[in-house]
């Protein structure tokens, strides 16, 4: 059913009410989804990553809340591209450094997600971040570099996070502190292509993107897991947020051919181009992927 004709009930988060499927996983749920009941669901591959990740409940900006926020069917493409450091730093809070992969030169990207099945049902995501030393005492290690590059932990600060729904909107802004508003966005991945097109206040291109696939390899759940770590400000104090992606199906293309990157007007478009993007040197899909993303925690930012 299209989400226009979807019927809706209202939630309360903290203090926010939100529109939410009427029967949909929130509404029948709230944070506490009956892992049984979505393992029968057929888009999703099976739910022993969750099973192994228990919920803890916590107090959050938006009300009492269980942690870990579980995505069970995920797909996502991320395009990299190198930056003068120079572009980078300039955007980001002095208390965090670009992730230098040669000098003068750091990394942007620009992510779309497309949740098919998760605790606060189906959405669309859309993301402009540039990966960051990380927030931590002491120098950048050559295993930081190298995990960073290989995408098996990335530190990241986020400077546009539109979403195609309000309840997305509300966690994300007001429980992570992630600079989050909605707007129609659209994102589809399978083996073959991937397309997404994110609309700006007019109706027109914010951000899209159009390309082949990378050829995908299947992995056992479990056997690939990735995480990303990104710092926001909450309150005026630092904090940090784990996501952790089980990988099922995945590809990469170096320096890819017959991508496509329309970068129009928006708020996306605006930050992307304050980056000054130089060269794609990466396009990372994976077409099918679970998430666990955990409530943010207070860290230790070092003063630069």
């Amino acid at each position: 059913m299209p989400a226009s004709r979807q019927k809706t009930v209202k939630v309360d988060l903290g203090g926010r009410t939100v529109p939410v499927p009427e029967g949909g996983l929130y509404d029948r749920y709230g944070m506490e989804t009956d892992l049984d009941e979505v393992a029968r669901d057929p888009r999703v591959s099976g739910v022993d990553f969750f099973r192994k990740l228990p919920k803890t409940r916590v107090d959050s900006p938006i009300g009492p809340t269980l942690t870990p926020n579980f995505y069970y069917r995920v797909s996502t493409a991320r395009l990299t591209m190198l930056a003068p450091a120079r572009a980078i730093r300039s955007r980001l809070p002095r208390e965090l450094a670009p992730l230098e992969v040669a000098p003068g030169l750091g990394l942007v990207s620009a992510m779309f997600f497309r949740y098919d099945v998760c605790d606060i049902d189906f959405y669309t995501e859309a993301a402009i971040g540039v990966a960051v030393k990380p927030a931590r005492h002491g120098g950048l290690g050559l295993f930081d570099l190298v995990a960073a590059l290989k995408n098996e932990h990335l530190d990241s600060y986020v400077l546009s996070l539109p979403v195609s729904t309000e309840i997305a909107q509300v966690r994300g802004h007001d429980g992570y502190g992630f600079p989050k508003w909605v707007t129609g966005l659209d994102v589809d991945i399978d083996a073959h292509r991937t397309t997404a097109r994110v609309a700006n206040d007019a109706g027109g291109v914010d951000l899209a993107l159009s390309a082949p696939t990378p050829a995908q390899k299947s992995h056992p759940s479990g056997e690939r897991v990735t995480s990303l770590t990104s710092y926001t400000s909450i309150g005026g104090a630092w904090h940090s947020t784990l996501s952790q992606t089980n990988v099922l199906s995945a590809g990469t293309s170096l320096v890819p051919r017959g991508v496509r990157l329309t970068v129009g007007q928006g708020r996306m478009a605006d930050d992307l181009r304050s980056l000054r993007p130089m060269r794609t040197v990466q396009f990372d899909v994976v077409t099918e992927g679970q998430l666990a993303l955990h409530m943010p925690v207070p860290t230790s930012v070092r003063t630069r």
